[in-house]
């Protein structure tokens, strides 16, 4: 959940979330508000995250409840990192071509802007900040390894956000990327409506 009057990104990555059930192939996880949440954003929310490890991809989904009678507004992102053999030797296809993104990285007052992405496959070789609109199916393809994973957002992301500290020795910028599925506009959720974004990963070949 955030930004705005919120932290950036979000509380939902700063709080302890409850197991509510576990398998050998399955978590849920819930997040309810706290003392903590209730401070920075007081809405009665319930949030459920469920993980399945199945024989040929992992899935996940999220549940946002409206449990209270007042509408709210929220964003989700899942902050995906993939450990790749070196930026080089990636590239991420997908529906980019032609697609308008936000590039964090542009303008002069820290806001962005808005371009158009001329490119049909993304290759890294700058700091990137970007959020795609519209693009929901990435597949990162690394020739080093032989190997694609295909990001498959079946239901409420509907956006891509790349991210890559390129250039950064420290972080290891060489050897990982940032691969978001998002809702980039504000979801309006009305009391007792609900919400529910699914996303898996498919590994695959060359």
């Amino acid at each position: 959940f955030g930004p705005g009057e919120i932290q950036q990104h979000g509380f939902a990555r700063n709080v302890n979330w409850t197991v509510k059930s576990m398998t050998d192939t399955t978590v849920e996880l819930e997040m309810a508000p706290s003392d903590y949440t209730k401070e920075m954003w007081d809405k009665q929310f319930l949030c459920t995250f469920t993980v399945e490890l199945g024989a040929d991809q992992l899935s996940t989904k999220m549940n946002v409840d409206n449990k209270g009678d007042e509408a709210f507004d929220f964003q989700a992102a899942l902050h995906s990192y993939f450990t790749v053999s070196a930026l080089d030797q990636l590239e991420i296809a997908g529906s980019f071509e032609g697609k308008e993104f936000l590039n964090k990285m542009a303008g002069d007052d820290g806001a962005g802007e808005m371009q158009t992405e001329d490119r049909a496959a993304i290759t890294i070789g700058e700091e990137y900040d970007r959020v795609y609109m519209g693009v929901n199916d990435p597949v990162l393809k690394d020739s080093g390894t032989g190997k694609s994973l295909a990001v498959l957002n079946t239901a409420g992301y509907e956006d891509t956000v790349l991210w890559s500290p390129f250039g950064n020795e420290g972080m290891g910028y060489n050897n990982f990327v940032c691969v978001e599925s998002v809702k980039f506009d504000a979801v309006t959720l009305e009391g007792g409506a609900s919400w529910t974004g699914d996303m898996a990963l498919k590994p695959g070949a060359l």
